[in-house]
């Protein structure tokens, strides 16, 4: 069975204020010829469909006629929403789609269901979850608790439950044998206490992919869109401070393959099966290099799982531009590439040139960016620099050093570790700075 595997369209949006809906039509048509040439079976798109929570008809309608495509070429489609989508929006209408092979996401509500695919291989299942917050998987076991009675609001089993077993005598649930059972991989009881308060993403995807009656003999497809620790970002991106919404990806492993969006830049994380397929297009400079693409999964018997991709030819491409005004603007310098392009250009001038963005306009007439690379502005950017990292602390600072060193946040241990050493370096020096 062969899928096709995008995610991040983020259809309506806009670029430095320069609309990208045209581009997107242009790149969701190559999508479909891909799809055709390829005799996907299905489509995975893995979340953020829409730039917008509310976005625009025009987005809606593109999007529309894209699904219309896929479903008129009798190719499955499977989408989950992401965290710039609305889940109900993206949800609307999706039993009446499924008639025409178009799955959608419903809202988190505490259970996943699989939808099962069957070829010659046996029967395959695809998973989809929508981007999910620890809140938002609070919420859905509260709401399952209250639906069960009132004796199920303080979590199962909860003081009172095990009160009682106290007083009959049965010490299951007592603190040495929880203890006994969490540390031998029985940690059934502690696993219901602690889905009844996740505080992280990664405890949140946890318990959501737990609760999945996930069959390992199957082959096994889950959508997402989450942060994998690991993963390299890019400007475009939508991030949480101090990676709080880090997933790791071990929580991934009953699945063959895993298609994630969230992330712009194709790349694989742990494994190649858990796989970024990037945005079809670029949405800032920091991509400019970038070869976006569709990433195409062939999944043959269990284990048996091959992955490609097939580059993907932008509309307008997005490029920087380098040098002084007198040699961007010189015919032999813009003549050999396509000056209908988004561009940034970097003027390296010690002087501002005047109106520079609208004389620059003329020639590359989607110039989306403007900046000045010079003895001022590098001045004033050391500046910046010295005062930005004057408001951080040590902690601040040594977490970002970690990170760059290895490719990943620290964990809630190291963290801890670290605050208790620069407190007590601190007390140390008398209560100032280490």
């Amino acid at each position: 069975m062969k899928f096709l595997h995008i995610s991040d369209l983020h259809i309506g949006k806009r670029v430095n204020e320069f609309p990208m809906i045209e581009d997107q039509r242009h790149i969701l048509k190559q999508i479909l010829g891909i799809a055709e040439r390829e005799r996907a079976d299905a489509v995975l798109i893995a979340g953020d469909i829409y730039d917008k929570a509310v976005p625009s008809a025009e987005a809606v309608q593109v999007f529309d006629w894209f699904l219309t495509g896929l479903a008129d070429r009798g190719m499955k489609v499977f989408a989950v929403s992401g965290n710039h989508d609305s889940p109900e929006r993206v949800a609307f209408g999706a039993q009446l789609m499924q008639g025409r092979g178009v799955y959608l996401s419903p809202v988190y509500e505490g259970n996943v269901e699989g939808i099962s695919l069957r070829d010659s291989y046996g029967e395959l299942q695809v998973w989809l979850l929508p981007f999910v917050k620890p809140a938002a998987v609070r919420h859905a076991l509260e709401a399952e608790r209250e639906a069960e009675g009132p004796e199920n609001c303080q979590g199962a089993p909860g003081a009172e439950h095990e009160a009682k077993s106290l007083e009959s005598g049965q010490e299951v649930l007592g603190a040495e044998r929880e203890a006994e059972s969490l540390e031998s991989g029985q940690d059934a009881l502690g696993a219901e206490r602690e889905a009844e308060n996740p505080e992280s993403y990664h405890d949140a995807v946890r318990i959501a992919v737990r609760r999945m009656k996930i069959d390992d003999k199957k082959r096994n497809i889950l959508v997402a869109h989450q942060f994998v620790t690991g993963a390299g970002r890019c400007d475009s991106e939508e991030t949480v401070v101090g990676g709080l919404d880090n997933v790791d990806g071990s929580v991934f492993k009953e699945f063959d393959y895993v298609a994630l969006g969230h992330i712009h830049s194709p790349q694989s994380v742990g494994r190649d099966t858990v796989r970024y397929c990037g945005t079809p297009l670029k949405y800032s400079f920091s991509e400019a290099e970038q070869v976006k693409s569709v990433t195409v999964l062939e999944m043959k018997g269990k284990g048996d799982v091959s992955i490609s991709t097939v580059p993907l030819v932008p509309l307008h491409d997005m490029r920087r531009i380098r040098g002084t005004y007198m040699e961007v603007t010189a015919r032999s310098f813009y003549r050999d590439f396509e000056r209908e392009d988004y561009v940034q250009v970097t003027l390296t001038d010690e002087e501002d040139v005047p109106d520079g963005l609208q004389k620059l306009r003329t020639i590359y007439p989607n110039l989306m960016r403007l900046v000045y690379d010079n003895s001022r502005t590098r001045r004033e950017s050391s500046i910046e620099a010295a005062e930005e990292l004057e408001k951080r602390s040590e902690q601040e600072l040594f977490g970002e050093f970690y990170e760059l060193q290895n490719n990943q946040p620290m964990s809630a241990e190291q963290e801890n570790f670290v605050k208790k050493m620069f407190e007590s370096l601190r007390e140390e020096d008398g209560g100032g700075k280490p």
